[in-house]
């Protein structure tokens, strides 16, 4: 979100009479932009709006530099123009919400369940397989959580294709019959 400098035409349009520089501006700018831009990032979420928050806290500080009586309480005279405009910046937002007879929900996916039952779904799970013994709990994560197959999960283990084919077995075995799992489904 940015703030123009120039809000109207006629002052854009104006021919520049007299151009100021300020040599002591320019090297203030240059030794204490780092921390002026943390302050700036620390006002706005966006980082892209930070930097034009600064700008044009910066264009403000210029343009009221030679009134500034204390070149010592720049950092604050800088900060406080920082939180006066985006405060302002805040203010005048525009808010594009719109009243309506019917809200506007996403159709429900066909066989697609409420987040929260699946999360349900997930959360038993994980505690059933916790009541697995160690061994057959390895094997089932590996196998089906991190997508090995049953080679590349036995020479993980360092053990026979059989052994995790038979593990496995037995583990789901005692995941079918679950009873918190039963409830669930």
């Amino acid at each position: 979100m940015t703030t123009p400098v120039c809000t109207t035409a006629s002052n854009a349009a104006a021919p520049r009479t007299q151009t100021l520089t300020y040599p002591s501006f320019a090297s203030y700018v240059r030794a204490r932009q780092p921390v002026l831009l943390r302050t700036a990032r620390s006002l706005t979420a966006n980082p892209s709006d930070a930097e034009d928050l600064l700008q044009t806290a910066l264009t403000k500080t210029y343009i009221a530099w030679e009134r500034i009586e204390d070149h010592r309480a720049l950092d604050g005279y800088v900060r406080r123009a920082l939180l006066n405009t985006r405060t302002s910046q805040w203010r005048k937002r525009r808010v594009d919400e719109f009243a309506c007879d019917e809200l506007p929900e996403p159709e429900p996916v066909p066989g697609g369940d409420d987040p929260a039952e699946q999360q349900a779904l997930r959360d038993a799970m994980w505690r059933a397989i916790m009541r697995l013994p160690a061994r057959q709990r390895a094997m089932v994560v590996l196998r089906y959580y991190e997508d090995l197959s049953e080679a590349q999960t036995a020479e993980l283990l360092g053990v026979s294709v059989g052994t995790v084919k038979s593990a496995v077995s037995r583990a789901l075995g005692k995941l079918r019959e679950d009873a918190e799992l039963g409830l669930i489904r």
